[in-house]
């Protein structure tokens, strides 16, 4: 394929096995980076280690390779990058876009949580650093499935956080960093991201980096309307079934299911995926409600 500048990625984070949500992340985004001839990276968000799994990362990466969705370039590891939020975090501390702030959960309680000063009745000594976030913070972009958004920060979020009191990076400083260094121009993920895309793009243009094109793929929902990954309805993917979790998948994303019909090979449904995707037909929805059959789950009828 001739070389494009599109640049993809799918970025788990090592809480857990793969499961199906995570899979119509990895597959879409997969077939949209192939499709524009692009080129498709993993990257592992590893930067909770309270909440992370011993193990998920490893066995995240041997799934995605049993699957043939393999990394165009070497993994980006985030731990790896503690330097590079430093340099950022720094960069907004003394243009005084960033701050220090003391204020507890209990402090903020009055607020719903949405900090827009600081009422701390204590000082920390690790406090959290915040972006400052001004009165021109209404933020509009077009996402690629789910049309045209709009967010007020400041009203709806207020300043945010950019490293916790625990020292631990915020996830947003670091999906904003790490795209740009990695020079992604379309992020391909799930719907429960959009709200957070506004404040990402509010740091982009904080630190004068570039905004990639966005793309929020509905959520799957199990028949109680929550998120599957918190369900007891999901499961880990399980390489003995990869081939049928992948070919359900590709329904559940709008394709032609006759498209991979009678094909019994991973590599072959791959191949045969990328002659037959059509973008267009991904649904525009903000969630698919499932169920799991024989252990593989499906769009429920």
């Amino acid at each position: 394929m001739p070389p494009s500048s599109y640049r993809g990625r799918f970025a788990p984070s090592p809480t857990g096995l793969l499961h199906a949500g995570s899979l119509l992340a990895a597959f879409a985004s997969w077939l949209l980076a192939r499709h524009a001839h692009g080129q498709w990276l993993v990257r592992v968000e590893d930067l909770d280690p309270p909440r992370e799994q011993q193990g998920a990362a490893a066995a995240q990466l041997e799934m995605l390779e049993i699957l043939g969705l393999r990394s165009d370039l070497p993994v980006l590891w985030q731990h790896a990058r503690h330097a590079a939020y430093a340099a950022a975090l720094e960069r907004l501390l003394q243009a005084g876009l960033a701050f220090e702030c003391h204020c507890s959960r209990a402090d903020l309680a009055a607020t719903g949580g949405i900090h827009r000063h600081c009422v701390a009745r204590t000082r920390r000594p690790d406090p959290a650093i915040r972006l400052r976030v001004g009165g021109d913070s209404i933020v509009t972009f077009k996402d690629g499935l789910q049309g045209l958004q709009r967010q007020d920060v400041q009203a709806d979020v207020g300043d945010f956080v950019l490293r916790r009191a625990d020292g631990c990076w915020a996830y947003q400083l670091a999906v904003v960093i790490d795209d740009a260094w990695q020079g992604i121009t379309d992020v391909v993920r799930g719907a429960d991201l959009l709200d957070s895309t506004p404040r990402q793009i509010l740091l982009q243009r904080a630190l004068g980096l570039a905004t990639p094109r966005y793309l929020h793929l509905p959520l799957l929902l199990d028949a109680d309307g929550h998120k599957l990954s918190k369900s007891g309805a999901s499961r880990p993917l399980d390489a003995d079934h990869a081939l049928d979790a992948l070919v359900s998948t590709w329904t559940m994303l709008g394709q032609p299911a006759d498209a991979l019909q009678g094909i019994d090979s991973l590599a072959g449904v791959l191949q045969a995926a990328l002659q037959h995707f059509e973008p267009s037909r991904l649904p525009a929805i903000p969630a698919i409600y499932v169920a799991p059959h024989n252990g593989i789950v499906r769009a429920a009828d």
